[in-house]
């Protein structure tokens, strides 16, 4: 996608090995004790007893965490709420200028934020991936993460190099695939493009309403005729994680912490980079207009930027905190899956997700609702 410092926002970000193992969070000096309570609305699985009892210990303040499974579920609850009601949200940067469109979100006193604490080429690289809108950053860049082709080794065994967004929808695949609709037509998309079967190449359809009709017509059409390889559809990290653990996937389309959970329990489920590329996203920390706690709001960002932090997370979720030393923290587990996703040359290869505007968004849900419902 974009021309990215990809190696620079790997940098730190758990790519290097060798590294020490996790050191126990502590109250680190510069953290005043703060007072009162911060609503923290965020990924449904991000923030475990563990990381928000930290944060309390360390700032005095009390958290309050309401989780969401969606990027939707999160815009209209705040549109619902014209705002209000937290204190801070966590969408995907590609997102954030809908926030914007829609008044939900404040400009952020970059004052206030620590920035020397984010990788530098995530802090840059966010401005262009939707962060800053007209001038004004909207979102403090706190992690990043990919969706690609989680498998059963023992059913579907995939390897770097060979492994495909096409494995998903080939012959062996009949009945036994998982997938998001809307995001896996990106990665149907991706696989066409690469095959030569796309009219124009994909990140056109982000850019104008025209291309984007013109490129999901042969998208999903494709998904309709190959729907019969799809078990279960999902739509959050519960029902991706469902279709492995209880439903009989054996291969699928789904975030990296589907994949590391899944592991975790000691089922055989790998997660690998397609060779047309995973797709990337950063996510982040932003203040609703209607915020109450506007000092809490920023302790607790400058707090989650803290390298014990950043590896607490990392360690909980397998997503790649954008803290500075984080990775020097990171478990040998988050290393080793770390490793095995993204091997070779797959971290140059990562598909960032362009902006979606908003008239993308509402025609991309009227072709996954056609692919539904065929």
């Amino acid at each position: 996608m974009s021309r990215l410092d990809r190696r620079g926002l790997l940098k730190g970000a758990g790519a290097a090995a060798g590294l020490a193992l996790a050191a126990p969070l502590v109250a680190r000096p510069g953290f005043a004790q703060g007072t009162g309570t911060l609503n923290i609305f965020a990924w449904a699985g991000y923030l475990n007893d563990e990381i928000l009892g930290a944060f309390e210990k360390a700032t005095g303040i009390k958290p309050n965490f309401t989780p969401y499974g969606t990027n939707d579920e999160l815009l209209n609850q705040l549109r619902a709420n014209n705002g209000g009601g937290f204190d801070l949200i966590w969408p995907t940067v590609d997102r954030v200028p809908n926030y914007v469109e829609f008044g939900l979100v404040q400009p952020l006193d970059e004052s206030k934020v620590e920035v020397a604490k984010v990788l530098p080429s995530a802090w840059e690289n966010s401005t262009t991936l939707g962060a800053v809108v007209d001038g004004k950053r909207y979102q403090v860049p706190t992690d990043w993460g990919t969706e690609a082709v989680a498998f059963d080794r023992d059913q579907m065994p995939l390897e770097y190099g060979t492994a495909s967004y096409g494995d998903i929808w080939g012959e062996s695949a009949a009945g036994k695939a998982t997938v998001r609709a809307h995001s896996a037509l990106v990665g149907l998309g991706l696989w066409l493009e690469a095959e030569g079967k796309l009219p124009r190449p994909l990140l056109d359809a982000f850019k104008t309403p025209e291309a984007q009709v013109e490129i999901f017509d042969v998208i999903v059409a494709e998904a309709i005729a190959r729907k019969g390889n799809i078990i279960q559809f999902w739509n959050n990290e519960n029902e991706a994680q469902g279709a492995f653990r209880v439903n009989g996937a054996a291969i699928g389309q789904t975030w990296d912490s589907t994949a590391a959970a899944l592991a975790k329990e000691g089922l055989p489920v790998g997660f690998i980079a397609p060779r047309e590329g995973a797709l990337a996203w950063m996510e982040g920390l932003s203040i609703p207009a209607g915020a109450e706690n506007l000092d809490n709001a920023y302790a607790f960002i400058n707090w989650f930027l803290t390298p014990e932090a950043g590896a607490m997370y990392t360690n909980a979720t397998s997503i790649n905190s954008t803290a500075v030393g984080s990775a020097d923290l990171l478990s040998d587990e988050a290393k080793a899956f770390f490793a095995a996703a993204y091997p070779g040359d797959a971290l140059d290869k990562l598909w960032w997700w362009p902006i979606q505007e908003s008239w993308y968004v509402t025609k991309r849900n009227e072709y996954q609702d056609r692919f539904l419902s065929a």
